[in-house]
């Protein structure tokens, strides 16, 4: 615990962008689990609500106002499929089904994949404007942190159901760099 405190400190001196404090909130009963998430600092120019992915940093921030946010790690887009700019959050749906674009099918993926363990999108699936970009769970834990996706943002199952249940229809989604 020292070494991640020290660690967290040493970010806090680096970063004007964050200063880290502790809340401990419940995931969603999907996923049965308590998990501790970190409040950070966040520019105040992004209301209530909404959301800045940090694609160097493989951070997502979800602001809960006052220049406050809930912290997730995520992967992020490969570099030649990472995008930046504004959208909003068009849908969201629980245990979805995956069709994978035309570009991937061309690749060798299926036209569909239901839900379950097979699944790249995880439990959920929160859509971005009108494109083919998510906000998701995965069914690769071990890509969060990466640059891993074809331009999706991936999160840890527990954390995109916590995401899941607070984020709204028509809320802006900011990717930065």
């Amino acid at each position: 615990m020292g070494a991640v405190m020290r660690h967290k400190s040493a970010l806090r001196w680096v970063s004007s962008l964050f200063t880290v404090t502790f809340l401990t909130v419940a995931t969603s009963s999907v996923v049965g689990a308590v998990e501790r998430k970190e409040i950070v600092a966040l520019d105040t120019k992004y209301p209530m609500g909404s959301i800045v992915v940090d694609t160097s940093e493989r951070r997502l921030f979800y602001a809960l106002g006052n220049g406050r946010a809930i912290e997730y790690p995520v992967a992020v887009g490969k570099p030649k499929f990472q995008w930046f700019g504004t959208t909003f959050i068009q849908k969201k749906r629980k245990n979805p089904g995956w069709s994978p674009t035309p570009r991937m099918r061309r690749l060798g993926y299926p036209r569909y994949v239901p839900p379950g363990p097979r699944n790249p999108l995880g439990i959920r699936a929160i859509y971005l404007g009108w494109s083919e970009y998510r906000i998701h769970g995965t069914n690769a834990p071990g890509s969060i942190g990466r640059a891993a996706s074809s331009g999706c943002i991936r999160m840890h199952n527990a954390d995109v159901a916590d995401l899941y249940e607070r984020v709204h229809i028509g809320a802006p989604v900011h990717i930065i760099r």
